[in-house]
């Protein structure tokens, strides 16, 4: 009886410890059970993991390849990346992870870079809309701001490409004077257009011989490779997301990582990332930030960051310890800017606009200011707007601040502006003085950026003041005092006023 007893006894703890060996077995496997692959996708692979397997490794990483938008759309709300309606999704892209068939032959019809590749149209530029089939709304968010048209915003003003022309032109030295050289498109590509985009266009087809594979086909593309953050793709569509969310991995911590923005931001004409490194937020992600979730979604001020990020302050989707949501995540880059700092030669509000070729001040130059500093207000945010924004911003700095520190800052900043631009102001009486000696050209004469003079002036608003302006949004002021900040300019105005002094005491 006793044996009897024991043998049942030890029969049922058999059976419960291969039901926990089953169902743990089972949870393993569903833990491993992947979403599947497109037929399409995998032939890409099987290819693509010899002739570029760096970028099949990448892909493999991403959050795309372990997820359909079918499951992306489950996720709660503040935690979901597709934004998306699931019907307006192809049926065929709902339940396979998105891979390289997915955004390289998306809208064939629509690239006219589209080749046939081992009978599939495949399109080298993945373009914002196809982005757009699973992210629309980031897609419009980011068609409104700034930077998709900033391209268009430097190859359409005057100004600016005189400007550019005279950076990028080479000099001949002859007979005594310097004559400037049309540029290159090759070194437009690499400086100015680096950045603000090329314009890529399809012309045909290449072939080309890869150790590997042998002959391939692919397309012949002009203005390539550029990932401007204005770039005109092939498609015609403006922008590329990959400045931020480098391909082929996507990662959000990467955009939310400061160096993505360095790329494009480090100066001296938009010293941004050099202030962040310098400031008390940039020191303590440098000293904490490897400890810090930068792929939460929601992301949580004090959890999982102690400190701001330039994602933090312009774009990210914040919430507080208790879930508060402090601010929504945008891809319109001045959702939380209410004045304008960099990139020009006056601050002022921003435009109503994001295709600033359009603007014409009083002058009728298409500046936002006029040489003197007037505002061209028409084609500005209204103080209403301004103040909408800066409450916007006053709510993330509110995470980590007090009202009185925030509001205190706030009042720097406006400060710093006045001055940073009334130094501006004071190299330009100076100049338009020389315009009137006769001793340069200027504008409606000549270019205004050829001469020594006039470089000094550039100098000022396009180095120094920018750097005063926004080493004080940033927090980093000592970017704003000897390193090409207060210093400069007051050894720049000073500078200029002797060389004309110099100049007028000189026989005509």
């Amino acid at each position: 009886m006793i044996y009897t007893r024991k043998f049942r006894t030890l029969c049922m703890m058999s059976a419960v410890a291969l039901l926990a060996c089953l169902l743990m077995a089972s949870a393993i496997s569903a833990a491993e059970v992947k979403p599947p692959v497109s037929e399409a996708t995998q032939a890409c692979l099987e290819c693509h993991n010899i002739a570029t397997p760096g970028i099949v490794a990448d892909w493999q990483r991403s959050r795309m390849a372990s997820r359909t938008p079918e499951m992306g759309l489950k996720v709660p709300e503040l935690e979901r990346r597709v934004t998306a309606k699931l019907e307006d999704i192809p049926q065929a892209m709902r339940t396979v992870v998105v891979g390289c068939a997915e955004c390289h032959t998306q809208r064939a019809l629509k690239h006219p870079g589209s080749f046939d590749h081992e009978g599939a149209q495949v399109h080298t530029v993945v373009s914002p809309e196809d982005c757009a089939t699973c992210h629309p709304q980031e897609r419009r968010e980011y068609g409104q701001n700034l930077m998709a048209h900033a391209r268009g915003n430097l190859i359409n003003n005057p100004v600016y490409m005189d400007l550019a022309n005279h950076i990028n032109g080479v000099q001949k030295v002859a007979g005594g004077k310097v004559t400037y050289e049309k540029p290159a498109a090759g070194d437009q590509a690499e400086s100015c257009l680096y950045c603000h985009g090329t314009e890529v266009k399809a012309e045909g087809t290449r072939t080309i011989n890869n150790p590997q594979l042998g002959e391939v086909t692919v397309a012949k593309l002009s203005g390539w490779p550029n990932r401007g953050v204005g770039r005109k793709n092939p498609d015609g569509s403006l922008g590329s997301c990959t400045p931020c969310h480098s391909r082929h991995q996507f990662a959000i911590q990467m955009a939310r990582n400061p160096a993505a923005c360095a790329e494009c931001h480090k100066g001296p004409d938009v010293p941004a990332y050099k202030v962040y490194e310098v400031s008390k937020h940039g020191n303590l992600f440098q000293a904490l930030g490897k400890d810090w979730n930068m792929q939460a979604l929601p992301w949580t001020v004090g959890k999982d960051f102690s400190a701001p990020t330039c994602a933090t302050c312009h774009i990210s989707l914040l919430v507080a310890g208790d879930g508060t949501l402090l601010a929504k995540r945008t891809h319109r880059m001045n959702d939380r800017l209410w004045w304008r700092l960099i990139g020009l030669i006056y601050s002022h509000p921003h435009p109503k606009d994001p295709d600033t070729s359009k603007i014409k001040n009083a002058d009728g130059m298409t500046l936002a200011t006029t040489l003197n500093g007037k505002p061209a207000s028409q084609f500005l945010i209204d103080e209403k707007e301004q103040a909408a924004r800066r409450q916007t911003m006053r709510k993330v700095c509110l995470g980590c601040h007090s009202g009185q520190w925030v509001d205190g800052q706030f009042q720097r900043l406006q400060a710093s502006i006045k001055s940073a631009d009334a130094m501006v102001l004071a190299s330009t009486n100076i100049l338009q003085d020389v315009w009137r000696s006769g001793l340069a050209l200027g504008p409606g004469k000549g270019s205004p950026f050829d001469q020594y003079i006039e470089q000094l002036w550039v100098e000022q608003w396009l180095f120094y003041a920018n750097s005063v302006r926004l080493a004080s949004a940033m927090i980093g002021a000592d970017m704003g005092v000897f390193e090409n900040g207060r210093w400069n300019m007051a050894k720049n105005v000073q500078q200029m006023h002797d060389w004309l002094k110099a100049r007028k005491r000189q026989p005509k």
